[in-house]
């Protein structure tokens, strides 16, 4: 299921070589650093969601960011559920537990390019930090820190 979700269109637009890719969630699957996760709506998969500690990971760019900070990347594997408000509904309930469970910042980082992930990000609070260099290439890099009690309804 993965593997096909990677060489949908919407999809290897922002991921590597589909093999490559696939591996590569293989592997965080047995990671410490990182929790893999598939999503579902209505007991369909729809979407990978992974949360990492950059701190756990020797020599990770976001290793700067302040402790308690968690990184986390989202796809949705259908092409019929883009553009419907998944995404940032995901990632904001996803961050909420995240939260809850001891995090203080949230970081992700979607490529300068794809203004529909950012459009996403942006809905569910997160705000841009600055523009940086990954691993995978360019980041336009984004933050959500937890909200303080006084914030909260």
């Amino acid at each position: 299921m993965l593997g096909r979700w990677l060489t949908e269109p919407h999809v290897a637009k922002w991921w590597g070589e589909a093999d490559e890719e696939l591996e590569g969630i293989e592997s965080a699957m047995t990671s410490v650093e990182t929790r893999a996760l598939i999503v579902e709506l209505d007991g369909r998969p729809i979407a990978y969601l992974q949360s990492y500690d950059p701190h756990l990971e020797p020599g990770h760019p976001y290793q700067d960011q302040p402790p308690g900070t968690l990184g986390v990347d989202i796809s949705i594997g259908d092409p019929v559920l883009i553009g419907k408000g998944h995404g940032s509904a995901i990632i904001r309930q996803f961050c909420a537990g995240l939260f809850a469970g001891g995090a203080s910042r949230i970081v992700i980082d979607p490529d300068p390019d794809n203004a529909q992930a950012i459009r996403a990000y942006e809905k569910a609070g997160f705000r841009f930090l600055e523009r940086r260099q990954s691993i995978y290439g360019p980041a336009h890099f984004m933050a959500l820190d937890k909200p303080e009690e006084t914030d909260l309804p």
